[in-house]
């Protein structure tokens, strides 16, 4: 057994793709390898700034030996085909085949052997083979060839058992050196295994793996702020990130003008462009004071070198490039302030929000409206959602979210604070984006919840219209995100009857498109059901009980839905409903059968004066008795009371299909008992259509 080790070495890869071009390196390798009957003991992928490597340990020298099979033409076929089966198979007479039967009779088998080659061999050819098939989500060309890759390789180290394994690949020969660390020991290094691999490298300031390279700069930072008396602002993202930048991390403090830390009262900036700047555009990390819980005048800086001098240019020049980038923010804040929101309205009518959509001003108009009709059901002041909507894109045409775009909505709150406006519109202002995702929180002010669900209800029902839909994968519009936003603005707010539908209606007209409105409207709501299933799969809740509530048609009201799908689960996670459900299925399988073979749809009511047997009497009684009390609880939106009167058909239901013939010889008993089975079935749809329950 002998080990491979393969590093692909490269320009600069960008930080976010190194942690997921590791795992499709080690993928597609192990994957290739199994195919090539080559079973390792372990493998494991490290990435860094400027390098993919694989390890692979315990590879035989040899692959084995494998039989391949070549099915041929059936026993007596014409000769033609059989001697042209011979000559594709190697072989000179149907003596050296075997004989086989299917289905379709006798046909001829042709089996030989293929010796394994040697390990390396399959290796000379296995890593191209991956290389040209590396999923990177962007890659580029360069040169005059043709692959394409993230950034150029510069060199391929491919050694296996301590020797190289020998390929070209697009004018790179393979070979058994890599270098070190671009500034400290930029020359060439041997590496005839992993471990001196490794060693070679440390020695060389590259530390190769991302983890260590993690623990290094979140321990080393902790300490930089620890020093001054502050606490590290925690970012693991950054982290993630800042390590994906780095070979050799040396992390270093540095100061901030003192002036721009102090609270937006004493002059100074808001601490999130403060943050924004440093995170975003410098990869610098925070420091607050654990006695104010304010920003500390200082930041943490993860250089790529050890300095002579210990840093202290490195850390001058950061600081003057921080102190040029907050000096400009601090012009914007004051020169931003200097107009309303308000008088910023109109010239949102020079961005184009999607030019078959209008501009911003445009869809401000129609967020106003739809945000007037959903402010009585989130129990919303009705100006004050109208006022936060109307202002909520304003903050679009200001210098400092021309700069920081990550701050809209929030430099927008901060505006309106300063413009005096209501708490609620302020805050409406910066959360109406909310939520972005399924991590982040879900804004529960009723103004805010208000003018949220009337931006992504325009969203989604301008796009649907014009017919920009998500298709796979594909979401450029960022709909699927709108509608999980929906789901979760109205379920964990219980926003109860709300009609969705209606709400799409309107806002189809809103965007001049009243005759697709309905069109759109029940598109949209069977897109939601989809994200209702994302949003209700971590709490346990089943996707084909969802599917068996809107199958009954008409149910806009998710908190209702939710609630009968919640009941609905629970029920069928009891004895008594398991068993009904059995029951349900044993009915609707002989009407099926029936139905089909008459040609004819059994509905109605039974005839009780045709009911011969205790078992049906029984039934028929306790299905018109359930008929009139599910109803009635459901019309309270009691469901598990209505769930708990459709156990009682359990027994009686049992006890039918026990006792009573569905299909008798006299032809009228035989469709009386067709239909109190089309009763059952009818009872059971009044509360979900349990077809489409699986399991």
């Amino acid at each position: 057994m002998a080990e491979l080790l393969l590093e692909i070495f490269s320009e600069e890869i960008p930080a976010r793709m190194q942690g997921r071009a590791a795992a499709d390196l080690q993928r597609l390798f192990t994957e290739k390898l199994a195919a090539d009957g080559l079973m390792p003991e372990s493998s494991r992928a490290l990435s860094g700034p400027r390098r993919l490597t694989l390890v692979v340990n315990g590879l035989p020298a040899e692959q084995p030996d494998r039989v391949e099979e070549k099915k041929g033409p059936k026993v007596g076929a014409p000769d033609a085909a059989i001697q042209g089966f011979l000559r594709a198979a190697g072989l000179t007479s149907l003596d050296q085949c075997e004989v086989q039967d299917d289905k379709k009779g006798a046909f001829y088998v042709a089996r030989r052997t293929v010796r394994g080659q040697p390990t390396a061999n399959a290796l000379a050819a296995l890593v191209p083979a991956v290389m040209r098939e590396f999923p990177w989500p962007k890659s580029m060309r360069w040169g005059s060839g043709d692959l394409r890759w993230v950034r150029p390789i510069h060199s391929l180290l491919c050694v296996f058992g301590r020797a190289v394994v020998p390929f070209e690949f697009e004018g790179l020969q393979s070979g058994n050196t890599t270098r070190g660390h671009r500034l400290h020991a930029p020359g060439p290094l041997v590496a005839l295994g992993a471990d001196e691999y490794e060693t070679k490298l440390l020695g060389a300031r590259v530390i190769l793996d991302a983890e260590a390279r993690r623990k290094i700069i979140h321990e080393k930072a902790r300490e930089r702020a620890k020093d001054i008396g502050g606490t590290l602002v925690e970012d693991p993202d950054l982290v993630n990130e800042v390590a994906g930048l780095v070979e050799w991390p040396v992390v270093l403090r540095g100061r901030i003008d003192e002036a721009l830390t102090f609270p937006i009262q004493s002059g100074g900036l808001p601490h999130e462009v403060l943050t924004t700047a440093m995170r975003t555009h410098q990869k610098y990390f925070s420091v607050r004071d654990p006695r104010t819980g304010l920003l500390a005048p200082y930041f943490i800086v993860v250089a790529n070198m050890e300095a002579k001098d210990g840093g202290e240019a490195i850390v001058a020049g950061n600081e003057r490039v921080l102190r040029a980038r907050l000096s400009d923010a601090k012009f914007f804040w004051d020169q931003d302030r200097k107009k309303k929101l308000e008088r910023r309205i109109d010239a949102l009518s020079s961005i184009v929000f999607h030019a078959k959509l209008g501009t911003v001003r445009e869809k401000a108009a129609r967020v106003v409206a739809l945000a007037k009709e959903l402010a009585p059901f989130c129990g919303a002041d009705t100006e004050e959602a109208e006022r936060a909507a109307l202002l909520a894109k304003a903050d679009l045409t200001t210098l400092m979210v021309g700069e920081f775009p990550e701050l809209q909505g929030l430099m927008g709150r901060y505006y309106a604070q300063a413009d005096e406006e209501p708490v609620a519109v302020a805050v409406a202002i910066e959360e109406h984006y909310k939520p972005l995702g399924p991590s982040d929180d879900c804004p529960s002010a009723p103004v805010s919840v208000a003018v949220a669900l009337a931006d992504k209800i325009d969203t989604l029902v301008g796009f649907f219209a014009i017919d920009e839909k998500p298709t796979g994968s594909k979401d450029p519009y960022a709909l699927r995100r709108a509608a999980l936003g929906i789901v979760r603005l109205i379920l964990e707010n219980r926003i109860g009857r709300l009609p969705l539908l209606a709400q799409f209606s309107r806002a189809a007209k809103l965007h001049g498109q009243a005759d697709a409105g309905p069109k759109v409207a029940n598109e949209l709501l069977a897109f939601l059901a989809d994200r209702l299933k994302v949003a209700l799969k971590e709490r346990g809740v089943r996707h084909d009980l969802i599917d068996a509530v809107f199958a009954l048609g008409g149910e806009d009201d998710l908190v209702r839905l939710v609630n009968r799908v919640d009941a609905l689960q629970a029920f069928l996670a009891s004895d008594d409903g398991a068993n009904l459900l059995a029951g349900y299925r044993r009915a609707v399988n002989i009407l099926r059968i029936e139905e089909k073979k008459d040609n004819h749809v059994y509905e109605g009511r039974a005839d009780p004066k045709l009911l011969k047997l205790d078992e049906e009497v029984e039934l028929f009684k306790t299905i018109a008795e359930a008929n009139d009390l599910v109803a009635a609880e459901l019309e309270r939106e009691r469901f598990e009371d209505a769930m708990l009167v459709m156990a009682r058909l359990r027994g009686p239901v049992d006890a039918f299909f026990d006792k009573v013939t569905v299909n008798a010889e006299d032809g009228r008993l035989r469709e009386n008992r067709l239909l109190l089975l089309s009763q059952i079935r009818k009872t059971l749809h009044a509360v979900a259509d349990f077809s489409k329950v699986e399991g």
